[in-house]
């Protein structure tokens, strides 16, 4: 124990600065736990790293009621961009989409109604008539459309979710979870960006009926610009949301909440909290050469070695100087090697602790070199194996 009035003054006084010193670094890099939220699940991942900020019951697989809408539209982007269907197509509104219950966009029977329209009546006005309307339209009728969705879920790695029918009303069967409707969220916004910007429309006008967003964080925040709420008896007020502050995107998903007020606030708390304390940094661009390697018996003689995407990391706040990454290459690189093909690893640490391990790949395809280069490598390769006994 140290006793202080042996201590001179001068000392004394540094003693304390530097003891407040320390305590304010530990203090900076505290991170504290999420905020407690009233919902059966929720889930907060940054969007450009997929890292998780905050999570509970992420895994329960639970009735999505509307918020399976994301994945409906998200099907018909597929279409979209595959040129299998274009947004102004027209489809032709059955007897089975216009008696479809509950939120409607009220299409009518016969009627011929641009895919756009229909789009616009799934995302902002949350019509189950528009949802199989589309589904018809696409796949001839909504149990083949749920099989398509419930393809791109698997294809995705949404491991506990499966889809009967395309708009969320009560089925057997029928569920999903926080973790897997934070995923596909990511991939719809990555994937679909020139279409993402209509989750963020505050009404839509059609049949000369206007109806408005039910996402009340539209209207509450400027960076919320989507995603979709859903509300049944099962499945409680539930709210997906994505928010856009300083270049830093956040997903939040919240099921199971008490009402359409709660399920905004619990949202809001999620967002606030990652940006609050967290942030999201690009470390290093894809397709971009971080190393060079020897690569041998090959039509060259180096390889360009980076990663297949942009690679981010979201980390406590004030915490970017004490980030590490570390390049490891495979050793005895010999040809051919396919554009791809994983040759090391880039690993990134926080302190020792690990945050993210990447693949190392090949940039570029490497030939097998002339019969020459083939000899001659072996020959050195020989001679290296010799003086490394």
């Amino acid at each position: 124990m140290i006793h202080f009035k042996n201590i001179p003054v001068f000392l004394f006084f540094s003693l304390l600065i530097a003891a407040a010193s320390a305590n304010a670094e530990d203090a900076e890099i505290t991170t504290p736990p999420a905020p407690t939220i009233a919902a059966s699940a929720y889930m907060l991942m940054d969007f450009d790293s997929g890292k998780v900020l905050a999570e509970n019951n992420a895994d329960v697989k639970l009735a999505p009621a509307s918020l399976t809408k994301i994945m409906s539209v998200y099907v018909v982007f597929r279409e979209i961009s595959n040129g299998h269907l274009h947004l102004s197509d027209l489809v032709t509104i059955s007897q089975k989409a216009w008696q479809t219950p509950g939120s409607r966009m009220f299409i009518e029977v016969g009627n011929q109604i641009k895919v756009e329209d229909l789009l616009m009546g799934v995302i902002i006005q949350s019509g189950n008539d528009a949802s199989v309307a589309l589904a018809e339209h696409i796949a001839g009728d909504e149990t083949t459309f749920a099989d398509m969705m419930n393809q791109h879920a698997e294809r995705l790695g949404m491991k506990n979710s499966h889809f009967e029918d395309s708009n969320g009303l009560p089925i057997d069967n029928h569920y999903t979870t926080a973790r897997d409707l934070a995923i596909l969220t990511r991939a719809l916004i990555k994937e679909f960006p020139e279409y993402y910007r209509w989750f963020s429309q505050k009404e839509f006008t059609f049949n000369n009926i206007v109806q408005h967003n039910r996402n009340q964080l539209l209207s509450r925040d400027e960076t919320v610009d989507g995603v979709k709420t859903g509300f049944t008896d099962a499945a409680g007020y539930c709210l997906v949301a994505s928010a856009l502050r300083n270049n830093m995107r956040l997903i939040s998903v919240v099921m199971g909440a008490s009402s359409p007020n709660a399920r905004a606030n619990e949202n809001q708390n999620l967002l606030n909290y990652g940006f609050r304390f967290f942030e999201a940094h690009k470390l290093y661009s894809g397709k971009t050469t971080l190393s060079e390697a020897r690569i041998w018996k090959g039509d060259s003689t180096n390889i360009q070695l980076g990663l297949g995407e942009d690679l981010y990391v979201t980390i406590p706040r004030r915490r970017y100087e004490d980030l590490k990454a570390a390049i490891t290459v495979d050793k005895k690189i010999t040809a051919p090697v396919k554009e791809g093909t994983k040759l090391g690893t880039v690993n990134v640490t926080l302190k020792g602790e690990p945050v993210v391990s990447k693949d190392l790949i090949a940039l570029k395809s490497v030939e097998p070199g002339n019969i020459f280069r083939r000899f001659y490598d072996s020959a050195m390769l020989l001679l290296e194996k010799s003086d490394g006994q």
